[in-house]
């Protein structure tokens, strides 16, 4: 269970953690052709557990979104998906369904299997968003599916002169965030900042912490941090300072090391090969979700 401190409550940073490196988005495609920015690749997924994966998505042209995500199945994480603008339908194979628009976030918990369908509810107009894949442990990798939609209103904010915090998961400046995790204790922020305006943000030794521009530009330390750009942070520091070049935004996620093997086979993510094989036959046969 995560104890949240005074001073993490306060947002007191004393040493802030520095940028190990820029990371750019590679450009890719993914369900029926949409096209999107590969934020975090499989090569970081040691370096940045418990995150495996981070996408990208916004465009004003239809073409490049408008066949979505079909069936496809899932095992062994959960999936977070973050809806900047547009409409996206979400069904799955035990029987869910909700209607994802403007700032709604969907948590859902692949476990043991589940398939499900992400498709566009619009044939015009913007798509932007994310999607975000948090590991599970070996012990809940199996466990039952489960998702939650929430609602741009039910997201908890923090706010203050030039900024807006919205708190998706884990705590910030005394802000309990819409979904807690004990395991991997994640930490997902979307930062909005005025330009010149600063954002201090503890963050527990030992979890790995990345950060994404997707609007404008942050100084983090020495390091200018343009649209479209991941900084991977050091670990070593008691939190992230941001400072706005101009007016911007930014995701800010953290979250502590599981330190499991990670075997991962498209839409599988187990601890062992064997795993692995038994997921595939398991969604030959029928088995997943309902």
């Amino acid at each position: 269970m995560t104890v949240i401190t005074p001073t993490e409550r306060r947002g007191v940073v004393e040493h802030p953690r520095s940028v190990e490196r820029l990371v750019a988005g590679v450009p890719t495609s993914d369900g029926a052709g949409v096209k999107l920015t590969r934020v975090l690749t499989q090569s970081l997924q040691r370096r940045l557990d418990p995150f495996l994966m981070l996408d990208a998505f916004g465009t004003d042209r239809p073409e490049d979104y408008i066949g979505g995500f079909p069936d496809h199945p899932h095992r062994g994480f959960e999936t977070v998906t973050y809806m900047i603008a547009g409409r996206m339908r979400h069904r799955d194979s035990a029987g869910h369904e909700g209607l994802l628009s403007h700032g709604d976030v969907q948590w859902m918990t692949a476990g043991r299997g589940v398939i499900h369908s992400e498709l566009p509810e619009q044939e015009e107009g913007r798509m932007e968003g994310f999607q975000l894949w948090l590991n599970l442990p070996a012990r809940d990798k199996m466990c039952d599916p489960w998702y939650r939609d929430i609602r741009s209103q039910d997201i908890p904010e923090h706010t203050a002169p030039g900024l807006r915090v919205r708190v998706i998961a884990g705590h910030s400046h005394g802000v309990a965030g819409a979904v807690q995790r004990e395991a991997t204790e994640p930490l997902y922020l979307d930062v909005h900042l005025a330009a010149g305006t600063r954002f201090a943000q503890p963050v527990p030794d030992g979890h790995n912490a990345f950060v994404y521009v997707y609007r404008g530009q942050v100084a983090i330390g020495d390091t200018q941090v343009s649209a479209g750009h991941m900084a991977l942070l050091r670990n070593e520091g008691d939190g992230v300072a941001l400072r706005a070049t101009t007016d911007s935004r930014a995701l800010l996620l953290a979250g502590k090391p599981l330190h499991e093997p990670i075997v991962q086979y498209g839409p599988f993510v187990m601890n062992s090969q064997e795993q692995i094989f038994q997921a595939v036959q398991d969604f030959r046969a029928g088995r997943f979700g309902g």
